[in-house]
């Protein structure tokens, strides 16, 4: 090889290895570097979207999670809130009654009180009443007894049987009195199985129990029609008791029984004859000396009745009130008396206190 052909050759031949080496280098670095850098940062972008997910997942979590409490929470508070008000509600509809039945309780004692005091002050004035009444009809009979011979030849002697001159003594526990115990008997079986409430005059018109009629038996067939008998508590009972064996003596002697009352205070007589008109059926002419019923407070003026009462042919039935504690001895001599024993603990109660008809 000639020098000429070094020198054509040299620039072409050495030209390429001078120049593409140094050129191609730098550029395959930048890019790895760019590829590395753009790498990097799409796993950043990747990992910063990852996270985000998680955040939001996280936050969606958190939400519902709280969403869920407060819910509870309310729903909590809300049926506190209503059980609070439901006992509220209950306390003052309780309250409210209370104040009703109280009002309701206030009225009725007033007009209780008020009836009260009215009936008090009726049975006052009616016990005077009587009172007045007794205290006439004793005055009547006092007169009666000073003025006995004009009296004597006033009464006409032919309105009188002859046989009615000697008083009859009903002996009903005697074999004489047969017939007579008999409607006895008939008598008391009526008045228990059928009663009549709208009978007449004289005739038992309430509802008849078996106990009264064990009383009124045993006064008639196993005292004779004179003696004591257990009370039965009350004023009420003792009258229809009373009343029963009334009606039995009217219905066998008629007009001829005269029932005289003996009670110590005129409160306690005046139960007796609203309770005779009660059960018998009487009226308040029915009652005065010269009638059908006449109350006494004092035994010696009732001793004296029944004593011009028996002269006269008529038949006394003495009844005396259960607050009587004794039977007075000019009472044991007549043929028919029927005394009310009181129970000791009721005798010492009432002895402090009247006992007004029950």
């Amino acid at each position: 090889m000639n020098p000429d052909d070094l020198s054509l050759t040299d620039p072409a031949a050495t030209e390429p290895l001078s120049t593409n080496p140094v050129s191609a280098m730098p550029d395959s670095a930048d890019g790895a570097a760019l590829a590395q850098q753009k790498m990097a940062l799409q796993q950043q972008v990747d990992e910063l979207r990852q996270e985000i997910q998680a955040l939001q997942k996280t936050k969606a979590q958190l939400l519902q999670t709280q969403l869920a409490s407060l819910q509870t929470a309310l729903d909590r508070l809300t049926q506190e809130s209503l059980s609070q008000l439901e006992q509220r509600k209950q306390t003052l509809q309780v309250a409210v009654e209370q104040l009703e039945r109280r009002q309701e309780k206030v009225r009725e004692e007033m007009r209780k009180s008020f009836a009260g005091v009215s009936r008090d002050l009726a049975i006052r004035v009616q016990g005077f009443k009587d009172y007045l009444v007794n205290s006439l009809q004793d005055l009547v009979t006092v007169t009666e007894e000073l003025d006995l011979a004009p009296k004597a030849k006033q009464e006409p002697v032919s309105s009188r049987p002859p046989e009615t001159t000697q008083p009859i003594v009903p002996q009903f526990a005697e074999q004489g009195f047969q017939e007579q115990a008999k409607q006895v008997r008939k008598l008391l079986d009526q008045y228990r199985t059928m009663p009549n409430y709208y009978g007449g005059p004289w005739q038992l018109r309430r509802t008849f129990e078996p106990v009264h009629a064990e009383r009124v038996s045993n006064w008639f067939f196993t005292s004779g029609g004179r003696g004591a008998i257990r009370s039965l508590g009350s004023r009420l009972q003792n009258i229809l008791v009373a009343s029963a064996v009334i009606s039995i003596l009217r219905s066998l002697y008629g007009n001829r029984v005269r029932s005289l009352i003996l009670a110590n205070t005129p409160e306690r007589l005046g139960d007796w004859r609203r309770g005779l008109q009660d059960c018998l059926g009487v009226a308040r002419g029915d009652f005065g000396p010269d009638r059908g019923i006449v109350l006494f407070e004092s035994p010696d003026s009732l001793a004296q009745r029944a004593d011009r009462l028996v002269k006269e042919g008529q038949m006394p039935l003495i009844l005396i009130d259960d607050s009587e504690e004794q039977v007075n001895l000019s009472v044991l001599q007549f043929p028919m008396w029927l005394a009310f024993a009181a129970e000791p603990q009721l005798r010492t109660a009432r002895s402090s206190s009247f006992d007004f008809f029950e």
